[in-house]
């Protein structure tokens, strides 16, 4: 009886432990600023999350933990996390806001938020459109930024090593006309990470399946071009045929 007592409070420790330890990993990648007007005493509170490869690990691993899950449950948890963030083509980010001051006008949010890389601006691809009503009290959701060049398809955070992200003074008048800027360190974050084992299969398999749709589209789109230029052929050739005729 004593030994099983030992063995399940050395079980909790050890789940404590490593509970802390995915919290301290999540932190390290959420930055906090609080913003309390003198006159009156309401207040704003800004949390920006990076979405690096380590925090999103250590939240899935986080998850898995308190509601005992599987390999395989962790595993499909992992795989439907990513997609939702859609790790393969954006740089998510999720911003919250605790407002207790004047109500907050945030739309258009896409004019509201920048990514900075070096020495360029990137405006949100998509974000969660509850942004865009008035806010008083909580709110939080994800801004997706692009990872990738319009025109050249290059990863934008090759080669990065600090970015930020700038939340325009506009969002309220408690940050006194002073635009917020959220820095983070990336130059170790590698998201390939992530992809091991059968979420890297399943991903694989959707990435596929997405490109072999859009070749297909791309296909039919050609293969009417070509049937327009076989019409328009035979039509020259025809009429060609009539007048050598003559």
């Amino acid at each position: 009886m004593i030994l099983c007592l030992t063995v399940i409070c050395m079980l909790f420790a050890a789940a404590a432990a490593n509970a802390a330890a995915f919290d301290q990993v999540m932190q390290r990648w959420t930055q906090h600023r609080k913003f309390v007007d003198n006159y009156d005493g309401t207040n704003l509170e800004i949390f920006v999350t990076y979405y690096s490869a380590e925090y999103i690990e250590a939240y899935v691993q986080s998850q898995a933990q308190k509601n005992m899950w599987t390999q395989n449950e962790t595993d499909d948890y992992k795989y439907k996390f990513l997609g939702a963030l859609q790790l393969n083509e954006t740089i998510p980010v999720q911003i919250k806001f605790i407002n207790n001051g004047p109500s907050m006008y945030l739309g258009p949010f896409d004019i509201m938020v920048k990514l900075r890389i070096g020495n360029n601006l990137y405006k949100p691809v998509d974000y969660d459109k509850r942004f865009n009503f008035k806010l008083q009290g909580e709110r939080e959701g994800l801004v997706y930024f692009p990872r990738y060049d319009k025109k050249t398809g290059k990863d934008l955070l090759k080669g990065a090593k600090n970015i930020s992200i700038e939340i325009s003074s506009a969002v309220s008048p408690i940050l006194n006309g002073k635009e917020q800027k959220f820095f983070w360190n990336v130059a170790n974050d590698d998201p390939q990470k992530l992809y091991v084992g059968k979420t890297t299969a399943r991903l694989e398999t959707d990435r596929l399946l997405k490109r072999l749709e859009k070749i297909r589209a791309d296909k039919a789109g050609l293969q009417k071009q070509i049937d327009a230029i076989d019409s328009e052929e035979k039509t020259i050739q025809a009429r060609l045929d009539e007048l050598a005729k003559q």
